[in-house]
């Protein structure tokens, strides 16, 4: 799968590592298909499936009928037959089995006469005029939001896609009730000098063509992948024991996220082996109500009214304690079987390089130092009281030579209440160190 030349624009932007296979306009990875075929050795007399996956801006991916036995590689431009007339652009996503494949998903068959036809790949002018009409879609936009601002519609645009050759532009917008868009039309039509088409959304095919940050943190999966948009109830999020806080719940979209559904038959699989609709279990000291229930360990809590000590019963004990009520026993008490939670020793794999220093080590270093510098300064200030006392026991003209590092002011010396050096008499009678 090489990325063609750059005329076709298959060449990778710039620090893409995907070697110009990437059919994304802004981004990675955004409903790319993986072909499983592809290492495949075919019998020499297999005739390749004519038909091809194409995909255009957004999600729109369609097939078309590859009449002249075109060699197609993934990720190419592709001149292709556009249902108002004129030809529209885009990329090659799927060829070969796999598209059949696809096809049987979405019940489309291979003999429909709806199947549109490739007409060529995509010339260097024909790319130059794709990407012209392409750089026009962003300016148009907030133009036809400010018309349509002007006729007080009650509509929001979302977005624009320009057809390949640059003869028609279609709007997509969002809106609660009937808007009659008649006028809105004319005035863009005007305005632009293209053919223009109208197509209303729903939030979920919005939040698909423009793109976002989930709050997972990973791009939305209807804008990446996901292709089918089913029906999420509340009831996914009971099953999971989710609670039903309508922020947590719901996406950029403003409906339910479509994650709800992704674990719910896993947590359907392991609620079989859990009582439905337990809410008390009755016992000869009182009525025990449910608290919580852990689906996958199969364990329920229960506690007895004005109790704050919760029990912990199998889903099998449960069972019976349900039989035993239904025949009118009541069991002396419930099974205190408390799960206590088992302290697994972590091992680390890795090395604690954080852990091993501390962050204040050169904080403690300075410190060192500086006491360190203290101590030596005391001991030469000391120095100089000595020799102070030798020169006051010599003659007058004698006097000692000082190093000039460790001469002091005669203030100092008053300060730390020392006689001056002319008062001999007033110093001690110790004999001076010589």
């Amino acid at each position: 799968m090489g990325c063609g030349s750059c005329s076709t624009g298959g060449c990778a932007p710039a620090g893409c590592k995907s070697n110009g296979s990437c059919m994304t306009d802004g981004g990675c990875s955004k409903l790319d298909v993986y072909d499983w075929f592809a290492n495949i050795d075919m019998p020499s007399n297999f005739q390749a499936f004519n038909i091809v996956e194409v995909r255009f801006k957004g999600s729109r991916k369609e097939f078309y009928r590859n009449v002249d036995q075109l060699y197609l590689e993934l990720g190419e431009l592709v001149c292709v037959e556009s249902g108002s007339g004129g030809y529209d652009v885009g990329h090659v996503t799927m060829t070969g089995e796999m598209v059949r494949l696809q096809m049987k998903k979405r019940h489309v068959t291979p003999e429909s006469s709806e199947i549109k036809k490739i007409y060529r790949k995509a010339s260097p002018l024909d790319v130059d005029k794709w990407k012209a009409a392409k750089e026009l879609e962003h300016e148009n936009m907030h133009r036809a939001r400010t018309i349509a601002l002007q006729l007080k519609l009650n509509m929001k645009l979302s977005d624009v896609d320009y057809q390949g050759d640059k003869t028609k532009a279609t709007f997509y917008y969002t809106a609660d009730d009937r808007v009659d868009f008649r006028e809105l039309i004319k005035k863009l039509a005007e305005e632009f000098k293209v053919r223009i088409e109208m197509r209303q959304i729903g939030m979920r095919q919005e939040a698909s063509r423009l793109g976002a940050i989930g709050s997972c943190g990973r791009e939305l999966c209807c804008s990446t992948w996901l292709t089918d948009f089913k029906t999420v109830s509340t009831a996914a999020a009971r099953y999971q024991n989710l609670s039903l806080n309508t922020l947590k719940l719901a996406g950029q979209c403003g409906k339910l996220k479509c994650c709800l559904n992704f674990e719910l038959d896993t947590y359907m699989d392991a609620l079989k082996d859990i009582p439905d609709d337990v809410k008390e279990l009755k016992t000869k000291i009182g009525s025990a109500y449910l608290q919580k229930t852990d689906i996958f360990k199969k364990m329920m809590w229960f506690s007895y009214r004005g109790s704050d000590n919760w029990v912990a019963l199998p889903a099998i004990r449960v069972k019976e304690i349900i039989a035993l009520n239904k025949n009118g026993e009541f069991p002396d008490d419930l099974s205190n079987v408390t799960v206590q939670p088992i302290l697994v020793e972590r091992i680390l794999d890795y090395d604690n390089v954080v852990g091993q220093d501390s962050l204040t080590r050169m904080d403690e270093r300075n410190k060192k130092k500086k006491k360190s510098n203290n101590n030596n300064r005391n001991k030469n200030r000391n120095k100089p009281q000595s020799a102070s006392e030798g020169n006051a026991s010599k003659p007058a003209g004698q006097t000692g030579t000082r190093n000039s590092s460790n001469s002091r002011p005669p203030h100092r010396a008053a300060n730390n209440n020392r006689p001056p050096n002319n008062a001999a008499d007033n110093s001690t009678n110790e004999k001076p160190k010589e």
